[in-house]
């Protein structure tokens, strides 16, 4: 029984945000981090996707931006509060969120893949909410302009 309970895992996802002025080596060192404390507490870990930097809803720790990502893996409840128990205390780390996708998972099933990294936004040097005011042709030629 006790084996049979080892087996099925539970498949989990953790989005981590971290300070936009990390360098490459700074955020592979965050991502080795998560990924000993999956493989030490028995879990597999199947993918990293670096969504790259981003603009925010509102400022995450006095930062407009920062960059995104995404762990995938599978392991059980306590791994996960393990892993956003470490999380807490590294100061690249500004916000995190872990979410259950399924349960009884055999590890067998799903095969670890490749690590991706997207580019994220590309212009950091416009304005926010540029790319939108383009787009709509500014806010001089709507229905209430009053030049009557």
């Amino acid at each position: 029984m006790a084996e049979a309970a080892k087996k099925h895992l539970r498949e989990y996802e953790t989005v981590l945000l971290v300070r936009p002025d990390l360098t490459d080596e700074t955020v592979e060192s965050v991502k080795d981090r998560v990924k000993t404390i999956i493989n030490r507490d028995g879990g597999k870990f199947l993918r990293f996707t670096i969504w790259g930097k981003k603009k925010t809803m509102y400022p995450v720790a006095k930062q407009p931006r920062a960059i995104y990502i995404h762990a995938h893996y599978l392991g059980g409840s306590a791994m996960v509060t393990e892993v956003e128990r470490n999380l807490r205390n590294y100061d690249e780390v500004s916000r995190f969120i872990s979410k259950r996708l399924s349960d009884d998972i055999d590890p067998d099933t799903k095969q670890p893949q490749e690590d991706l990294k997207l580019a994220g936004d590309v212009d950091d040097n416009k304005p926010l909410g540029g790319a939108e005011r383009d787009a709509m042709g500014g806010f001089d030629d709507g229905p209430f302009d009053s030049d009557d």
